[in-house]
């Protein structure tokens, strides 16, 4: 058996490495390969798959379905050329009876439908949480349109999940599988795979620990915009440090790789943080990159390194971004979120990411309103409770990815012969 990977996003392709993973310790071992339709696979040549098509980084770096503006520039920088040679990649690999697994939303998807090959699909994209409350009944945001068509995934994805040679339906929620299940779609969640490797405590988690408050922050990993970001967190920081004086404050901030972590650390140093020798400090995380900046009760930890960690450690987050407070959430904590001036995370994207999370994320309008979220937190334990539980309803166990593998190899393997 051979399985290609098709996925359209840095995030998608994170995912999809984690499943061939899975698949290349199966009993049924197949032939894999991928073809990342946006980007450059960097991933996928990390991880030893190979790519088997054309990949290039196209100027919207991805974003073309957030930015309409980006798609003249994509254009320009020969999207057509490219996906036109991709589409007959995926072709050839079908006439060689290979199947396709498509990770991410309808463009992955079409390219598996069009290529005549039996097919699975991953939504990471879509969940009917953006429609729906725990209770079923359709939030107040959600348009007449969107309720006429039922679900956050439209008719004509619909149909692509509903041909035949479409083998298996994975989708990111328990809510998303039955909505599509009540629209004929066999689909079904296995859990999300961005949560395997991360630890999920057996009972909440109570926000003070001795006295102590860990917060981890997270400013998103794209530059300029994450550098924005943490100029509004750093004023957030210095109201929970003016409202919770007799306690002790960690923050716990995980940059990303690759982006200048000094651009961090200045404007601490601007506000009166003093440098601090890591060794003189009682650190929670190993990396010895860290850099440790303290002010009056609080030490702020900047780390590229111990991303796992920093989501371990801390028992609520300030987070402006999209899959590390996914990641967050699912441990079953809670995160405080600020509405950014974009691209990517602003206040539509905030304002989606509280339906897609529920009770896990707490919108505030601007930074000063973070202090008293906190303050509501400390001292409602039902409020934690209620969160912690949303959170494994939201995300899921771990160990997703292998149990999506078992699926697929299955689906595939034992799936009855098209005629025709």
């Amino acid at each position: 058996m051979k399985i290609l990977s098709l996925s359209n996003g840095h995030g998608e392709d994170a995912i999809a490495i984690q499943i061939l993973q899975q698949l290349q310790h199966h009993s049924l071992a197949p032939e894999l390969a991928a073809l990342p339709l946006v980007g450059s696979g960097v991933a996928y040549d990390r991880a030893k798959i190979p790519i088997i098509g054309p990949v290039k980084q196209m100027p919207s770096g991805g974003f073309i379905y957030m930015d309409s503006s980006q798609v003249l520039r994509d254009l320009r920088g020969g999207l057509l050329g490219l996906t036109l040679s991709q589409y007959k990649t995926i072709r050839n690999w079908a006439d060689r009876g290979g199947k396709v697994l498509a990770v991410g939303d309808i463009v992955p998807l079409l390219f598996a439908w069009q290529s005549g090959a039996e097919y699975a699909f991953i939504g990471t994209a879509k969940s009917d949480y953006y429609l729906r409350g725990d209770d079923r009944q359709w939030l107040p945001q959600t348009s007449q349109l969107q309720r006429y068509f039922g679900s956050d995934y439209l008719p004509w994805e619909r149909w692509l999940l509903d041909r035949g040679r479409c083998r298996a339906v994975f989708v990111r929620d328990e809510l998303t599988a039955e909505i599509l299940n009540r629209k004929g779609i066999k689909a079904v969640f296995s859990g999300n795979p961005m949560m395997d490797g991360l630890a999920i405590e057996p009972k909440p988690r109570s926000l003070l620990e001795d006295k102590t408050l860990s917060i981890l922050l997270l400013p998103g990993s794209r530059m300029p915009e994450a550098l924005a970001n943490w100029h509004k967190i750093l004023e957030a920081i210095s109201g929970i440090i003016n409202s919770f004086q007799d306690l002790k404050l960690v923050f716990l901030a995980a940059i990303a790789p690759g982006i200048w972590i000094e651009a961090f650390a200045g404007p601490l140093l601007l506000r009166g943080w003093v440098n601090t020798d890591l060794n003189a400090v009682n650190s929670p995380i190993q990396d010895r990159d860290a850099v440790v900046l303290t002010l009056q009760n609080a030490k702020i930890i900047l780390s590229q390194n111990s991303y796992r960690d920093c989501l371990q450690l801390a028992s609520c987050a300030i987070a402006m971004a999209g899959t590390a407070t996914e990641q967050f959430v699912g441990c079953g904590k809670p995160v405080i979120t600020i509405p950014g001036e974009g691209p990517q995370f602003t206040y539509a994207f905030a304002e989606a990411q509280t339906r897609l999370l529920g009770s896990s994320v707490i919108l505030v309008p601007n930074p000063d309103e973070v202090a008293n979220a906190i303050a509501t937190l400390i001292q409602d334990r039902n409020l934690i409770e209620a969160i912690w539980a949303n959170g494994k309803k939201r995300m899921g166990d771990p160990g997703a990815a292998a149990r999506i593998a078992n699926s697929a190899i299955e689906s595939f393997a034992f799936s009855t012969p098209i005629l025709g």
